[in-house]
């Protein structure tokens, strides 16, 4: 399994495209940085963004030096501004909370429906306790908020570096291997919703590919400019998410975007695009972000992200979810020829996915 331990940011707005020719590089603060935020029409992103990564103090070394505007490189075009605040402040429609705890068969069924209607829902009573929980948030957190000096060596852009260690099955402990068996039981009762064997995903590797990403979202002080993580489904079969008590994802359902609210103990889990692929269509993989933080408290949030182990052998929809009254929606590829394609697009909602619709 590889785990990434460093992420702190807003967004990038948009697409970063390379300058034609390279810029001497110049020692970076967060003044400096700021200095050209508001009033220059003569605005050169990339070279704005490759002096903010150079500077290696990342989003929290712009807020512990004291902004009170966000840099232009973080704030979003106007017409999507529009479209960051949530439709349920109130929480008059929220995602389900399923106890683990109740009759199988009623909890499958709360499971299928919100596969299929949200895409997302939060797991309580699933026997991981909330020592280890709290933990393992207050370890992310302590990365996070070491000295700038100190972090600044794991500071990458790049995909595939940075803060990432790999572990193998010797590192696995007992306790681990215990809180396998629970999320096994999620994800079998996943497949039962179906109408599968419980072991249906497990046959076919699908949570064998793990990778674990932390995510640290400081205080923002203009957070109705940017996000803290753009709109985006996950590629990979499914997503499991700790959080600390500070919300700010959200998930769209309906064409409106629902705030996900923390619950103390609980474990968010969402379809990701191969379950959806497999499914057919049955269970839904949906949007998601994560909004600018207004808290001076930050968010932290470690997401674990289940993937197919075997990466060559062809997946598509289920053979025992195709009849002619609902044939295959998506054609046959690898979990490589997938992720290649994911990594190739930004993050931009569902387009990833539609790539690989048949047309019928």
């Amino acid at each position: 399994m590889s785990i990434s331990l460093a992420s702190n940011f807003f967004t990038l707005s948009s697409h970063i495209r390379t300058r034609s020719q390279k810029e001497k590089a110049q020692p970076t603060t967060a003044v400096t940085l700021m200095m050209a935020a508001n009033g220059d029409i003569h605005y050169d992103r990339a070279k704005e963004v490759k002096q903010f990564d150079e500077s290696k103090i990342g989003v929290k070394g712009l807020v512990d030096s004291g902004i009170t505007t966000i840099p232009r490189i973080f704030i979003h075009p106007t017409e999507t501004i529009s479209d960051f605040k949530s439709s349920n402040p109130s929480g008059s429609h929220s995602i389900p909370v399923i106890s683990l705890s109740g009759d199988r068969s009623s909890v499958v069924d709360q499971i299928r429906r919100a596969s299929a209607e949200f895409g997302f829902f939060q797991i309580i009573n699933h026997g991981i306790s909330t020592d280890v929980l709290d933990r393992t948030v207050a370890a992310i957190r302590a990365f996070n908020e070491q000295p700038t000096e100190v972090k600044a060596q794991y500071y990458r852009r790049d995909i595939g570096t940075g803060v990432a260690s790999r572990l193998t099955s010797t590192c696995i402990t007992p306790r681990r291997r215990a809180g396998e068996t629970r999320f096994r039981g999620v994800d079998g009762m996943m497949c039962e919703g179906l109408g599968l064997d419980a072991g249906r995903l497990k046959e076919l590797t699908c949570l064998e590919g793990r990778i674990m990403a932390s995510h640290y979202y400081p205080y923002c002080p203009e957070p109705e400019l940017t996000m803290g993580l753009t709109s985006h489904t996950d590629p990979g079969v499914l997503t499991v998410v700790l959080q600390n008590q500070v919300g700010g994802l959200q998930v769209k359902h309906d064409g409106a975007w629902l705030d996900l609210n923390p619950v103390p103990g609980a474990l968010v889990i969402n379809v990701g695009d191969m379950l959806q692929v497999m499914s057919n269509d049955e269970y839904k993989s949906v949007e998601h972000r994560v909004a600018g933080n207004p808290c001076r408290e930050a968010r932290v949030s470690i997401a674990v992200f289940f993937n197919p182990g075997d990466r060559d052998s062809l997946f598509g929809p289920l053979p025992e979810l195709i009849s002619a009254e609902k044939p295959a929606v998506y054609k046959s590829f690898t979990f490589n020829e997938f992720m290649t394609r994911f990594f190739t697009k930004e993050l931009d909602g569902k387009s990833l996915i539609n790539f690989f619709k048949l047309s019928h």
